[in-house]
């Protein structure tokens, strides 16, 4: 299972006092007002606590100086991955879960139903029938992992395609009372890989995070380079995939049965190509 949600989290989302205070948060400007403060030269001060209280391992960053906690939280590291071709690897550090899209082009997550249609805004183009019967990969940073995620495979990037929305947290007590995913601002893509088929990936921002930074769109890409990344605190992402298109791990299958959480790393196999 994933690690345990945070004490202020579950105030906010688990008591009425803390969901009234919620309500007035996602309301005001205070995820601008955190992005201003951590890109501040004062906010480096934040680092070595953060780095204690969470025993991050900095060896990557031996020596490196950071201008601010937000120069820190993107801080960018040679990130090794499974080259294998036939391979399914992790975008990125996190707790995967995994669910099954259901005959109706929607699956559940923490008691949240969602529509494929939903997650991408409704679009048509994207033609959410197409998951039907799928599986959907579900991928929730949390605020000490590394915030940057690679491609899966080789093949063509599409459009990014932004959706404007507030930014719950992505802590597993948040969603079993929201559909966050559906609520949450999100940049989501097509991609056309070359050997797990057509895929829909999202990026989910979350409580405070308001980065979404993709670097390109409608070109071709390399497995293992880098995509994008998040700019503050914890985040999610989602992929989309058809059916009968990859194979989970035996171990990977068993350890997120029931919606339990996974911990996996960026570039690590957690699939194969069917």
């Amino acid at each position: 299972m994933g690690g345990n949600n945070d004490s202020s989290v579950a105030f906010l989302y688990g008591t009425k006092l803390g969901r009234v205070l919620l309500w007035l948060l996602l309301r005001g400007n205070y995820s601008g007002i955190a992005a201003w403060l951590f890109r501040r030269r004062i906010s480096a001060l934040f680092i070595p606590s953060f780095v204690k209280k969470h025993g991050i391992d900095m060896s990557p960053w031996q020596g490196q100086k950071f201008r601010s906690f937000a120069d820190f939280f993107i801080r960018k590291k040679d990130v090794p991955f499974d080259a294998d071709p036939a391979h399914l690897i992790s975008p990125c550090d996190s707790w995967l879960s995994v669910y099954p899209v259901g005959a109706d082009a929607a699956f559940a997550i923490k008691g949240s139903r969602y529509r494929v249609a939903d997650l991408l805004a409704g679009d048509e183009e994207n033609r959410a029938a197409d998951f039907t019967d799928g599986i959907c990969l579900v991928f929730r940073l949390c605020p000490t992992d590394y915030h940057r995620y690679l491609y899966i495979d080789d093949g063509f990037q599409g459009k990014n395609h932004f959706v404007k929305g507030e930014l719950h947290s992505v802590q597993p007590v948040c969603a079993e009372r929201y559909p966050i995913y559906t609520l949450n601002r999100r940049l989501w893509t097509p991609l056309e890989t070359e050997h797990f088929g057509r895929v829909i990936q999202t990026e989910i921002g979350a409580l405070v995070v308001g980065g979404i930074v993709n670097y390109h769109e409608d070109v071709r890409m390399k497995k293992g380079d880098e995509m994008g990344r998040f700019e503050f605190a914890g985040s999610t992402i989602t992929m989309l995939f058809q059916k009968d298109r990859i194979a989970l791990l035996p171990q990977v299958a068993a350890a997120t049965a029931d919606g339990a959480e996974y911990k996996v790393r960026a570039g690590q196999q957690i699939g194969c190509a069917r």
